[in-house]
């Protein structure tokens, strides 16, 4: 896979529980890359939902440190 396919990937996995509604919980850096845990909780019965994507690719890091910052400016 190339570099530019690889990110595209993980940018679509990111997306796709973004768009489902999950939030970024959790972010784990090692020399392996970075992992993002996301999580979406149900306001009904309280119940959380968590995933936990594994993104090696700079780019993709690059994305979704861009989304953290928007979802902490929602936030305030």
């Amino acid at each position: 896979m190339s570099d530019y396919q690889q990110y595209i990937a993980e940018k679509e996995k990111i997306d796709f529980f973004i768009n489902k509604g999950f939030r970024i919980k959790d972010v784990e850096e090692n020399l392996e890359g970075s992992f993002l845990v996301l999580e979406r909780k149900d306001g009904k019965k309280e119940i959380s939902h968590e995933e936990t994507l594994h993104i090696k690719h700079a780019d993709s890091r690059k994305y979704f440190a861009s989304l953290l910052i928007k979802q902490q400016r929602q936030e305030n």
